[in-house]
């Protein structure tokens, strides 16, 4: 299990689009994945679990990923996340 901080840079966040992106990318690996903000921990895959988080511009929010390619998850996602705009 491997998990990284990243903020969130775009100016709507995580919101409808960006988020359908990240559950798309995070449902493409194996391994489990995880959003967890405070002290909130919902499922990378979930289209109304991403939402329900409010993820906004600035928000810093840790990817946790479990499986065969966590690395790969991570790394993927943290690309899609600095990408979207």
């Amino acid at each position: 299990m491997i998990s990284r901080d990243i903020t969130i840079k775009n100016s709507v966040g995580l919101h409808t689009r960006p988020a359908t992106f990240f559950i798309q990318k995070a449902n493409s690996f194996k391994s489990a994945i995880w959003i967890q903000k405070d002290d909130r921990r919902i499922s990378a895959k979930s289209l109304l679990g991403v939402l329900s988080m409010g993820i906004s511009e600035g928000t810093t929010i840790t990817i946790i990923a479990d499986g065969p390619d966590e690395v790969e998850a991570i790394n993927g996602l943290e690309e899609l996340v600095n990408s979207l705009e």
